[in-house]
């Protein structure tokens, strides 16, 4: 991507203190981001982090509090960008998940985890787009919203049953949404498979990790474990103008893992 694609955009991230969130940060603050709101649920040390990189790329970093399950704070996230007048690009990048790896196991989860996931994963991205349309909608160009789904949500695999079905929600609701704000905002998600971040950490031991990151490796057509970098420059070209005509799309983003999957082969 030529460099500037971001140039004087306000952008927000959410669940920007570390992995994916932190990588797009930086990088449209790279692409010449005027602003970057970052946002966090509690990791405020790490936030203040990631708003050094951003300064350190040039771009004014702004830092808000907030769990994107709950509307009010929702509603403050995006008030953070009115001082500016606008949000140009808006990635729901919070998540969560419950680590329940064995899908047959029924009693591995709850209705509650199910509650909890949505809460965040699909509710919550729904509560910020609609914190943010008026901003989105108030720029030069129409803002463009991008999506953190999961291979997960297209596969059903992943960390738990009720991460792959919030994912598969999220990604359902991004065309709903694409169709619903056109003109004036678009809607894109993206669709990571494995991501060598921290992330895994909390729910795993490091000797798993590391087995998954080597089957990764083995298994995937680029022979790749993907970092939050890589995962970063493609959902920030869904929000540039470079894909000033896309809207309604799921781009995965998993070096190509999803090709060892019949259901997948023929897409």
């Amino acid at each position: 991507m030529a460099k500037g694609q971001f140039e004087d955009f306000v952008v927000l991230v959410t669940g920007a203190s570390t992995g994916l969130g932190r990588a797009i940060a930086v990088e449209v603050a790279d692409q010449g981001a005027a602003a970057v709101i970052i946002n966090y649920a509690r990791s405020a040390e790490e936030a203040q982090e990631t708003a050094a990189l951003v300064e350190a790329k040039g771009a004014k970093a702004v830092l808000v509090q907030g769990d994107v399950a709950n509307d009010d704070d929702c509603r403050k996230i995006a008030a953070a960008a009115e001082p500016f007048g606008r949000i140009d690009a808006l990635f729901n990048n919070a998540g969560v998940t419950k680590f329940a790896p064995n899908h047959g196991d029924l009693d591995a989860v709850s209705a509650e985890d199910f509650q909890n996931l949505y809460a965040v994963n699909v509710v919550g991205a729904f509560q910020m787009i609609r914190a943010a349309r008026a901003l989105l909608e108030a720029g030069p160009r129409p803002g463009a919203v991008v999506n953190t789904s999961s291979i997960a949500g297209v596969m059903g695999v992943g960390s738990s049953v009720p991460y792959a079905a919030s994912k598969g929600a999220l990604t359902t609701m991004t065309i709903s949404l694409a169709r619903g704000l056109a003109p004036r905002i678009r809607v894109n998600a993206i669709c990571p498979g494995f991501i060598d971040t921290p992330w895994f950490g909390k729910g795993m031991p490091q000797e798993r990790i590391d087995r998954m990151r080597e089957a990764t490796i083995a298994s995937t057509p680029l022979k790749a474990a993907s970092t939050a970098e890589d995962i970063a420059a493609s959902a920030v070209f869904l929000a540039s103008p470079a894909s000033r005509h896309v809207t309604g799309e799921t781009l995965i983003v998993d070096a190509g893992t999803h090709l060892g999957y019949a259901p997948l082969g023929m897409r």
